[in-house]
């Protein structure tokens, strides 16, 4: 039997259904290239530039010299999860007990067992595009539908309340919602968030996952909202996840946390001690720290951030053929290159497709971005603009050199 015929027989149905990542593959294929002793500058990976604070690291080495090393709780120790409580009373006045609290490894394991305690085959997922991609593929991963709702740019890439209405039937049972946005930045307010709400008042099967790992990097001195909040009767049809990964630059330490319904996190808690059990016990001592410590530093780095941002959409709206929206929060701009497609490539290839220009970008302008059309919206490419003012500058340059190439 050759390899192929075996690989065929072996792999699941289930993970053939879905597709790597693609944020983590092109910043792979970037990382492969510049091994290779290619120049490429990456914007395709969403993780903060700047190093973990000082004191969370101090409280992990405290935690290993007191030997805090063993299995704690499946789902996070109570200290952790009161932390947490503590954290959603002070900046979003939303009142949880420890019981309402998942603890996982990152925001994304929160939301694949959220989706696996509570989707069977059929059930559909509402997901406003552009999206970030793993909800989609989670949702498969269930045997779920997922319904991909394209939100338009002149609407602030928002789901409108006409949309939800219309994409609403019997077998839905979440709507996901990610405000600051990843990958357009977009941000939903309390108004927004309302008329959102009063459509879900009429459905009572839809349950709400709102992600807001982006929730403190907001620009121009926008407030947060999240829809617990905004609509108290949706508390129980809610799921608030976040984290610790992107405010406070603590992506590899693998920690995310979710609060809802008790018999949720329950379900949730089941499923988790069945896969990866408890996540890192050095990791939660440092996210207490995070969380109860001071803040100050946040608000720094959220100001370093809309300065990048300022710098990014400037140039890239001198480009030739793009058009970059000024996102309101979150590290990325989304910008169309609609006016790249149907151009021919100094190799005479013409770019069809954002794919093509993702392709073209990194082959000629070493420069990595992830096409659009991940993201459920096409033409456009995100850029991560976590990263040095010094590499954002010379890969814009890079960009707009490759679009004076094209004809």
């Amino acid at each position: 039997m050759n390899a192929p015929d075996s690989a065929a027989r072996i792999i699941s149905k289930r993970v053939r259904s879905i597709k790597q990542s693609p944020s983590n593959y092109a910043n792979q294929l970037a990382m492969e290239m510049k091994a290779r002793g290619r120049d490429i500058i990456s914007f395709a990976q969403g993780e903060p530039d700047f190093p973990t604070p000082e004191h969370v690291k101090q409280a992990a080495i405290e935690a290993l010299r007191k030997d805090f090393t063993h299995y704690t709780m499946v789902d996070g120790i109570v200290e952790l999860k009161q932390a947490i409580c503590r954290k959603f009373k002070r900046e979003n006045g939303l009142d949880y007990k420890p019981e309402q609290i998942s603890v996982s490894t990152g925001g994304k394991q929160v939301i694949y067992n959220a989706f696996q305690a509570t989707l069977d085959a059929g059930d559909e997922v509402i997901v406003p595009a552009p999206y970030w991609v793993s909800y989609i593929d989670q949702a498969v991963l269930c045997e779920a539908v997922p319904v991909a709702v394209a939100c338009l740019q002149e609407h602030g890439f928002k789901l409108q309340p006409e949309q939800l209405e219309r994409a609403i039937t019997a077998r839905t049972r979440w709507l996901v919602l990610n405000s600051p946005s990843n990958p357009s930045g977009a941000t939903y307010t309390r108004a927004e968030l309302a008329a959102l709400a009063e459509v879900l008042l009429r459905h009572p099967q839809v349950w709400v996952l709102t992600d807001d790992m982006y929730e403190h990097l907001r620009y121009d001195g926008r407030q947060f909202a999240t829809i617990a909040e905004v609509e108290p009767r949706l508390y129980e049809r809610t799921l608030t996840v976040n984290g610790v990964s992107k405010a406070y630059a603590m992506t590899g330490w693998r920690i995310g946390y979710g609060a809802g319904a008790k018999f949720l996190i329950e379900a949730m808690r089941k499923l988790q001690s069945q896969s990866t059990s408890n996540p890192n016990s050095i990791a939660q001592m440092a996210v207490i720290a995070a969380l109860d410590g001071p803040q100050e530093i946040v608000a720094e780095r959220t100001a370093i951030f809309q300065a990048r941002r300022d710098r990014v959409v400037g140039a890239l709206n001198r480009i030739p053929g793009l058009s970059c929206p000024n996102p309101e929060g979150a590290f990325y701009v989304f910008p169309s290159c609609t006016g790249w497609i149907g151009k021919r490539t100094p190799q005479g290839k013409v770019l069809a497709t954002d794919q093509d220009v993702a392709l073209y970008l990194l082959e000629v302008a070493e420069v990595a971005v992830v096409q659009g059309d991940a993201y459920g919206i096409s033409p456009n490419f995100r850029i991560s603009y976590a990263t040095s003012m010094d590499q954002l500058d010379e890969g814009i340059a890079r960009i707009e050199r490759a679009a004076r190439q094209l004809r």
